[in-house]
């Protein structure tokens, strides 16, 4: 704000500079605000440990809270600026600071609706007081909607907040590159983002147009969440129903061909044998083709960034894409071919080399989606195939860029045993990486532990065969919030065999947008 402003700070927060006691007072803040966990650490290897505290540490070093230091505007609300970028942090990021730090998330959310009361829209990427470049849908939506299911409060309009999310719905701004979503006039006429879009409403980047399609449904069904929890049930039903256009970039038909030598030698091209994948769609309803191989490793692993022409996904291909509907995997399953053909891909999904890479955020959810077709032990299978491989204390022990806090954050909530769907209240299980791993409840005090039995250290152990919930028996393959704000006790026997019967009944499966809008 000013030099007297830097100088009075300096001065406030460290009057008298002596380099041992800065550090002495760093350090005890920190182990403050990192005692919310505890874990048993007995026999975990350093590593291990070293990844799971660095990951915590990572992900409260964003957004800052630039409280005060705000030049663009008068206001008694709270600002926090480098939400770079909230279409990494909605998935892992805010919904482990909601559960490690709910008052400070409830802060950010306070500054993201002051940002849309000031500058008109959310944003979904924002850095020193800039409005970043949106990448794909409006996904401060999805974090708006997963602190609102999520119960907090802490002086938040959630009334402002719901209006925020429902301009992103309906209002398109002028230019979309920076806020809000463009297309909005072909969304609501023709339920998809077409390839051709003639988008005159406004300016933006026309790509990506397979990928906002589907981004924009997730968002879509968050706000219907929202809605339906605050009652109105109108808006519920309708954005529900278009949370269900994703399915119009699906073209049943289409295939993969693989190169999996990488020769230029077209007899060395394999048919994956699985049809259809997300594609892209002319505002005349006929599809086009992508290769769904497109920006995975195996070809032109760069070409789907926000750069001009020649993609309509974004950072990942049509095969991450296809699976990527994180509230309705019950249609995309039975779209697919049904339970027994989905897992067959998923898994030659994960097997085949340079079709899958965990170094982006939108991935993460790949690998936790056996949960949905009653197969939760091969999630846990390929957490540990994925975990220390790709993610460890070593130089290149960080696949991906972890600019918004998320690679950390992912990290640190599986080797808890849990994945939480952002923007809904919902959290996958899987055995945590420790005996025992625990939150205490900063608004409560009321601490939720997960207590594995038949745990190893050798991590052979990784299949929950059954399940205790504060001693009595539970069968679902996922818990709600509530078990964090309550307290509690879930206690895991593990054993070194997928369980046949724990996770794997219909009822016991995680909610799709269907059996979501039943309870």
């Amino acid at each position: 704000m000013s030099t007297a402003q830097a100088c009075k700070n300096a001065e406030a927060e460290i009057g008298d500079f002596d380099f041992q006691a800065t550090r002495a007072t760093a350090e005890k803040a920190w182990r403050k605000k990192l005692s919310v966990v505890s874990v048993d650490n007995s026999g975990i290897s350093k590593s291990i440990q070293r990844s799971f505290w660095s990951s915590i540490y990572r992900s409260f070093i964003s957004p800052q809270d630039y409280t005060g230091e705000n030049p663009l505007w008068q206001s008694d609300e709270p600002y926090f600026d480098s939400y770079y970028c909230i279409w990494d942090s909605h998935r892992t990021t805010h919904p482990l600071l909601t559960l490690l730090d709910p008052h400070a998330q409830a802060l950010m959310v306070r500054s993201l609706i002051d940002i849309y009361r000031h500058e008109g829209k959310l944003p979904d990427c924002r850095m020193s007081l800039c409005k970043g470049l949106t990448q794909g849908g409006s996904n401060a939506d999805n974090v708006l909607a997963d602190s609102y299911l999520k119960g907090l409060k802490d002086g938040i309009d959630w009334k402002m907040g719901y209006e925020a999310v429902v301009s992103d719905a309906e209002v398109q701004p002028r230019d979309w590159t920076v806020e809000g979503r463009g297309g909005l006039r072909s969304w609501k006429s023709l339920g998809y983002i077409p390839v051709d879009d003639n988008d005159f409403q406004g300016v933006g980047l026309h790509t990506r147009s397979v990928s906002r399609t589907i981004e924009y449904a997730y968002n879509d069904f968050c706000i219907a969440k929202m809605a339906r929890a605050m009652g109105k049930a109108e808006d519920a039903e309708k954005y529900l129903k278009r949370s269900q256009n994703w399915i119009n970039v699906f073209d049943a038909s289409s295939r993969s061909i693989l190169n999996l030598t990488g020769s230029p030698d077209e007899g060395d091209l394999v048919d994956s044998g699985f049809r259809g994948f997300v594609q892209p769609r002319y505002t005349n309803g006929t599809f086009g083709y992508q290769d769904p191989a497109l920006c995975s490793p195996m070809l032109e692993f760069t070409g789907c960034y926000l750069n001009p022409g020649g993609h309509e996904t974004y950072e990942g291909g049509a095969w991450l894409y296809t699976f990527y509907v994180p509230h309705d995997q019950a249609t995309l399953i039975k779209a697919l071919g049904g339970p027994g053909t989905f897992v067959r891909r998923l898994e030659y999904f994960h097997n085949t080399p340079g079709l899958f890479y965990l170094g982006d955020e939108q991935s993460y959810l790949l690998l936790f989606l056996f949960h949905y077709a009653g197969r939760p032990g091969l999630s846990a299978q390929y957490v540990h195939k994925y975990i220390p491989s790709a993610y460890n204390d070593t130089l290149n022990g960080i696949p991906g860029n972890d600019d918004s806090g998320a690679m950390g954050s992912f990290v640190a909530l599986v080797m808890m045993g849990i994945f939480p769907v952002g923007g809904q209240d919902v959290y996958l299980l899987v055995p945590p990486f420790f005996r025992e791993a625990s939150i205490t409840n900063p608004h409560s005090g009321k601490t939720a532990t997960i207590r594995s039995h038949g745990f190893d250290d050798a991590y052979k152990n990784i299949y929950i065969q059954s399940a205790k919930m504060n001693g009595k028996p539970y069968t679902k393959s996922w818990i709600t919030h509530s078990f964090f704000t309550e307290g509690g006790l879930l206690e895991l026997t593990l054993g070194s065999r997928e369980s046949p019967t724990w996770g794997t009944r219909k009822a016991d499966l995680p909610p799709s947008a269907p059996t979501q809008f039943q309870r």
